[in-house]
């Protein structure tokens, strides 16, 4: 029976690397996997999976527009299709995760989501919170604090190294926007 899995994390903890390499072992035994991404994330590149660690892979475009259980039919109709793998997975919506349930449901396809759990302010992305209320595995995706704990937590900056606190829940950046915290150092709004 199919499942819909959703790994989850922090920033920083290697969600896409590992994505990649699910994706690279489903190839590796001739399966073929679909791969898919916001539309507004180019951090690699437009409709680019990539890792800090280097590792990148082409993948199809989603926009909260979309229905993804109508694009996945319709690449499976186009040849097999062993495994979707979703990344960014908390930018998608409410419906789309219902999409996505039925893909694993009805057409009997794993789809495997990664992202995160929790925006900068500590509350659930959209997607997020309908991943951790349907689907049928969570499995969290450790990276630690500064201070060796485990973070969960992240903690945007402005352009000066300084904590925001308030600000539009989705902005696309990197290492240098985003840091991941424990709990404890992130009410604390303790960098290290």
């Amino acid at each position: 029976m199919a499942k819909l899995y959703f790994n989850y994390s922090s920033m920083n903890a290697g969600k896409s690397t590992v994505l990649l390499q699910a994706a690279y072992n489903y190839e590796e035994r001739g399966m073929n996997t679909l791969l898919l991404i916001a539309a507004f994330d180019d951090r690699g590149g437009k409709g680019k999976i990539a890792s800090r660690i280097g590792l990148a892979a082409e993948a199809d475009i989603f926009s909260s527009a979309d229905d993804v259980f109508v694009h996945i039919s319709k690449a499976r109709e186009a040849g097999n299709l062993d495994a979707v793998l979703v990344d960014e997975a908390q930018f998608l919506t409410e419906e789309q995760v219902w999409q996505l349930a039925r893909v694993a449901d009805q057409l009997r396809i794993p789809v495997m989501c990664f992202g995160l759990r929790t925006d900068f302010q500590g509350k659930l992305f959209p997607g997020s919170a309908a991943l951790l209320a349907l689907a049928d595995n969570l499995k969290e995706i450790k990276t630690i604090c500064w201070c060796g704990r485990k973070a969960t937590m992240v903690a945007r900056l402005d352009e000066n190294g300084a904590i925001l606190e308030e600000g539009d829940q989705v902005v696309i950046g990197g290492n240098e926007t985003y840091v991941s915290l424990c709990r404890h150092h992130w009410t604390q709004r303790a960098l290290g």
